[in-house]
């Protein structure tokens, strides 16, 4: 990734999936890692790893959960040098029967959870004139499948808010990525799988053509050294490229998967 030796790295989602495999590598690093999440269990787990893996629980979807958690990280951490941001839902039902309820849920945890974040994180880091934010949007929001039209809403959200953001505050002399990685291979698409996937989702999981996670953390590290505003790991700049040029023949090719 960057030299983080000795810095304060604050990573959601930490304790499954690629938000487990960044903080591991950060602690690798040296780095002192706090990790957010709602999962007890992953998260006691990746605390007993490493003396500098320090568990939180927070809610992302909760502004006052995200609040006191990040002071709480900031008094007894230390000052968030790198925000890496890879908590989210990937629940897929046709948008004629995903309630209400649930939409806003999505919406409240991979949208403004997401502004929730940088918002605790980016004034400490703007006052100090450095700090990182690595923001996990998704292909998803802009390459768009059947039943997965909250998420990829959710997702259009993120990349819009955080390419915008690193604009104003290129300034500052604090850095924000936007990642768009394509379906990987990690208990986010589980979730996905266990309610009405696409038939793209499920056909590239029996195939194996499911990113590898490991391989994306490798590419995502690999943008943030080239200091790069955007970074699509593995098939995602295919993705873009085919949706963006030849949109009716992406929409009949990801809705043949569904006969």
């Amino acid at each position: 990734m960057i030299e983080m030796a000795g810095k304060v790295a604050l990573v959601t989602g930490g304790a499954s999936g690629m938000g487990q495999i960044a903080a591991r590598r950060l602690a690798k690093q040296g780095a002192k890692v706090a990790i957010f999440d709602v999962n007890d269990e992953g998260l006691a787990a990746m605390a007993a790893e490493a003396d500098n893996i320090s568990a939180f629980r927070c809610d992302i979807s909760s502004l006052e959960d995200v609040e006191a958690r990040v002071a709480e990280v900031e008094r007894t951490v230390g000052p968030v040098d790198l925000l890496m941001h890879a908590a989210a839902l990937m629940p897929s039902f046709l948008l004629a029967e995903h309630t209400h309820e649930n939409m806003e849920r999505l919406f409240r945890i991979n949208y403004f959870g997401t502004t929730y974040m940088v918002r605790a994180v980016l004034p400490s880091m703007t006052a100090r004139g450095t700090g990182r934010i690595i923001a996990f949007g998704s292909i998803a929001g802009i390459a768009l499948v059947p039943k997965m039209g909250a998420y990829c809403a959710t997702k259009a959200a993120v990349n819009a808010y955080i390419e915008v953001l690193q604009n104003e505050i290129r300034k500052t002399g604090v850095r924000a990525h936007l990642v768009c990685p394509p379906a990987v291979n990690t208990p986010l698409v589980d979730q996905t799988i266990a309610t009405d996937t696409p038939g793209s989702i499920v056909e590239a999981k029996k195939s194996g053509r499911l990113a590898d996670p490991e391989k994306m953390i490798d590419a995502i590290e690999k943008g943030v050294r080239k200091d790069r505003d955007i970074i699509y790991p593995g098939e995602a700049r295919l993705l873009y490229l085919w949706r963006a040029l030849f949109p009716g023949l992406w929409w009949k090719t990801v809705m043949n998967f569904e006969k």
